[in-house]
């Protein structure tokens, strides 16, 4: 594994210094000559340039051979995960017409725990305790937000919960989740061979999860056809489970799972679709990058039955911005709005929920 990241530090050595500085979170490369970086939530143009674009292309094929992938006229792009765990995409010309575009997104060594998300002001007490909450409740759980908001810290926050006892079984295209708990079974998917045969997708996995007793499962992202076969999976016996998707609030969260559900290929009419998402999730908790770069748990939404064939949802809590500053700073405060209609069955638990 060193052998191979000194390989590809050889190959991208204008940036070799954002490769090895633990504050930079993503490598933008967007042609030879321009190169920006995320630090603190915050993008910047960096000064660093490739000498040129066969040198830059160069280094995004041999990141390629590396990982047993190609990239090539045939297959002009790279989706791959480097040995450290960071996650690579990349697009050569003539579809990137800036040339190679390469996005680094780098593996956190540290695992980002609730109380540093505390600490960041990502989230606050009553925030933990409501996730606390679902989570030993065996409520099923999206994450849902934009890219780069934070998703799959929060799901690794929220999967932090889960007791040491039980069986979890971890899905994933890349892997980037990081459980804790004593029984994780993780998986990862595969991507075809150059002959385009041998893939095994999420969809496969989760067939095979399901023949594998788990008390839970924790998909990493929902993207596709997938969606359908977890909500299958969710309304016959598999509750406490958990996943993340790209979506803009809690409602066009479920709205995205159904667009997925009918990616499937299975003719399933659209009411009957509406009330398995409907069933299948009980609560959304919905991430966001504000303009200061900072990501916080904006709101936390029960899923309640439809209602006239659309969905409902009662926010538990969100977050209201209520200023920002000349220096972009962003302030305000986590607020509850109506409690929880899980509020008895809690009670009956013994499971403290914020007032």
């Amino acid at each position: 594994m060193e052998n191979t990241n000194s390989f590809l530090v050889l190959f991208l050595a204008p940036v070799k210094e954002y490769l090895e500085d633990d504050s930079v979170s993503e490598i933008l490369i967007n042609g030879p000559q321009q190169v920006y970086i995320e630090r603190g939530g915050r993008l910047e143009e960096v000064t660093a340039k490739f000498v040129s674009e066969p040198a830059l292309k160069a280094a995004a094929t041999n990141i390629a051979k590396s990982v047993g992938r190609l990239l090539d006229e045939m297959h002009p792009r790279l989706d791959a995960r480097l040995p450290d765990g960071s996650r690579v995409h990349a697009v050569i010309p003539p579809l990137a017409r800036v040339g190679t575009v390469i996005a680094i997104r780098k593996f956190k060594k540290d695992t980002l725990t609730i109380d540093k998300m505390l600490s960041f002001g990502s989230m606050d007490e009553s925030t933990i305790k409501l996730i606390r909450a679902l989570v030993a409740l065996h409520k099923n759980v999206i994450v849902s937000g934009a890219t780069s908001s934070g998703k799959t810290s929060v799901l690794n926050a929220v999967s932090s919960f889960i007791p040491d006892r039980e069986r979890v079984l971890v899905i994933e295209d890349a892997s980037e989740l990081q459980l804790q708990q004593r029984h994780v079974v993780s998986f990862e998917t595969r991507k075809a061979d150059k002959n385009g045969q041998g893939e095994v997708t999420i969809r496969d996995l989760i067939h095979s999860a399901l023949r594998l007793r788990p008390d839970r499962l924790v998909i990493g992202e929902i993207r596709g056809g997938e969606a359908l076969d977890l909500l299958q999976a969710l309304n016959t016996g598999h509750a406490g489970s958990m996943s993340t998707i790209h979506a803009n609030s809690p409602e066009d969260c479920l709205r995205r799972i159904e667009t997925c559900a009918l990616l499937s290929g299975i003719d399933i009419p659209l009411a009957a679709l509406r009330a398995q998402v409907a069933s299948a999730i009980d609560a959304v908790i919905h991430t966001a990058r504000l303009s200061d770069g900072s990501r916080k748990v904006v709101s936390i939404a029960e899923v309640m039955p439809l209602s006239g064939g659309e969905y409902q949802v009662r926010e538990l809590q969100n977050w209201c911005t209520e200023s920002i500053s000349a220096d972009g700073a962003v302030s305000g405060r986590f607020a509850l709005c109506e409690p929880p209609s899980f509020e008895k069955e809690a009670k009956v638990a013994g499971i403290d929920l914020p007032s």
